[in-house]
């Protein structure tokens, strides 16, 4: 047997690891979800909010991470729009309107037909100039902002009327896909204006390590990747979705997270497998010098 995992052809291997991806998706394979702390963080962070509280809702990822990061998107607009906060949505990145457009058409409208556009939520849309628009807009909204994504002066949308900067937000939610993003607005939002403004985030798994460091000081929340996605879409489920558990709106997180479990048992078990065959070969090794 082990002389045969000596010579396997590494196609079977390859086609092993399609199939551990493959079945589970077709299956819808998913598993129990338990949040963690960093999860749980955000949740309560959101939690705080009361009726009225103006959030700014930042979407800096397009459609390259859409797939890790559009289940935190949509997440993070239900439980906001749920606790009656007043929603404010712009974005850094050129193709950010679409993701802003898909929030909205998918999650507030449908669940929320009572919340009127300019009163309870607005989208202010796309920027261009990275974190030189952050470092404007925290001390002066109105100068760089003029108009919404619809063309409608700021001074004749309701809930845009008594805004100056960012730091009369409550919170910022962002999603960060990319640069700019999370780390941008820690850097030149919160850090300068620390104690005044409260950030949260979600963001890719390659850019987790680089925001840890500012964890809860800076940053008061990050969901890392799909699996934090997953377990924010758990909490947000819990509470609620208890009346339809099973909205397929939140459920890719989750779904996604079985095919990449399965996988991942698969490469532990192919590791382990690999150094059984290293030491016997190494034993058959040193066996045949001592001979």
């Amino acid at each position: 047997m082990l002389h045969f995992l000596q010579t396997l052809d590494r196609r079977w291997i390859f086609l092993l690891m399609a199939v551990a991806v493959a079945v589970p998706t077709w299956a819808q394979l998913k598993f129990p979800e338990t949040p963690g702390q960093f999860s749980q963080d955000v949740f309560d962070e959101i939690e705080k909010l009361q009726p009225g509280d103006k959030v700014l809702m930042a979407w800096d990822y397009d459609p390259s991470t859409e797939g890790e990061l559009s289940p935190m998107a949509k997440s993070f607009a239900k439980q906001c729009a749920a606790k009656k906060a007043k929603l404010y949505f712009i974005t850094l990145l050129p193709l950010g309107p679409k993701m802003i457009d898909q929030t909205i058409e998918e999650i507030i409208r449908p669940d929320y037909p009572d919340l009127v556009y300019g009163e309870d939520y607005v989208n202010l849309g796309f920027k261009s100039g990275n974190e030189g628009v952050i470092k404007v807009i925290i001390t002066n909204l109105r100068g760089l902002y003029t108009t919404d994504a619809r063309g409608i002066n700021i001074d004749q949308i309701p809930m845009c009327r008594d805004i100056k900067s960012v730091q009369d937000m409550k919170l910022i939610v962002n999603v960060s896909g990319a640069y700019p993003g999370t780390k941008e607005w820690v850097q030149y939002a919160v850090t300068p204006y620390q104690g005044k403004i409260r950030l949260v985030g979600g963001c890719t798994g390659v850019q987790a390590p680089l925001l840890f460091p500012y964890i809860p000081t800076q940053l008061n929340g990050l969901l890392v990747g799909i699996k934090g996605a997953a377990e924010y879409e758990q909490l947000v489920v819990d509470h609620y979705l208890k009346d339809n558990p099973d909205d397929p709106r939140f459920g890719d997180a989750r779904n996604r997270m079985g095919p990449q479990s399965i996988a991942h048992l698969v490469m532990i078990f192919l590791i382990l497998l690999g150094n059984v065959v290293f030491f016997w070969e190494r034993r058959n090794r040193q066996k045949g010098e001592a001979s």
